[in-house]
């Protein structure tokens, strides 16, 4: 079996992004510490962000405003002013941060793109997303880039055919059981799930540890190999 593509996530599969979020999340733990204890106010603010996902899709931005509303259903009236513009700091921050490439994945997308095109399929906010991959260095590998509200299997169809590859002959790698593996088998690729720390809850789904187009990958510097071998 030769592969043709290789869709990659971007956040945590190619570069930290969630420990950035795990620290923002934190900030906003201790501002809001007066109203509510850690472990709640952080449940609540999971909650928001999953239901503002319809809203303001995924990214900073949509982080940043979920952020805000809890800050606001938590205190209510007595959220003072000065907590609204430390949030926005906050926010800002998650837009500001370097972009620090994990480790081996320069040579590993080098050894990828050598056999194969390279396309960047990843969610978030288009600006950041696009400012990230030219500040990774990492652009001149990629085929394509694919920055989409949301991962489902029709996402991943779309691509395929944009690409004019069969989904027996393409690959998605990333750190989403949810939005990088399942859609992706489901829209009859290859799937390789590489876990990271800290990842999000609502990535979080059961492994299809039985399908034949599965593989479970400790780093992306293994991804290369197990391609060769299908």
């Amino acid at each position: 079996m030769t592969i043709d593509l290789v869709c990659l996530d971007a956040d945590d599969t190619l570069w930290h992004n969630m420990r950035f979020f795990d620290a923002a999340e934190r900030a906003f733990a201790e501002l809001v510490a007066p109203f509510a204890e850690a472990p709640a106010a952080r449940a609540r603010m999971e909650a928001i962000e999953v239901r503002n996902l319809q809203h303001y899709g995924y990214g900073a931005k949509s982080f940043t405003l979920s952020m805000i509303e809890t800050a606001l259903e938590l205190a209510g009236d007595d959220l003072p002013a000065a907590s609204v513009r430390r949030l926005l700091e906050i926010g800002r921050t998650l837009l500001d941060h370097p972009v620090e490439l994990l480790d081996g994945v320069a040579d590993t997308l080098e050894r990828l793109a050598a056999t194969a095109r390279l396309v960047l399929v990843t969610k978030g906010d288009l600006l950041h997303q696009e400012v990230k991959l030219a500040a990774s260095g990492l652009g001149q590998l990629f085929t394509g880039v694919e920055i989409v509200s949301d991962k489902r299997a029709d996402t991943f169809v779309r691509v395929f055919h944009r690409y004019g590859c069969a989904p027996g002959r393409a690959v998605m790698a990333g750190d989403s059981m949810r939005s990088d593996v399942l859609p992706a088998l489901e829209a009859g690729a290859w799937g390789a799930y590489i876990p990271q720390p800290l990842a999000w809850s609502h990535e979080a789904a059961a492994a299809p540890v039985e399908h034949p187009r599965f593989r479970q990958l400790a780093r992306l510097g293994e991804l290369p190999d197990w391609i060769a071998s299908l």
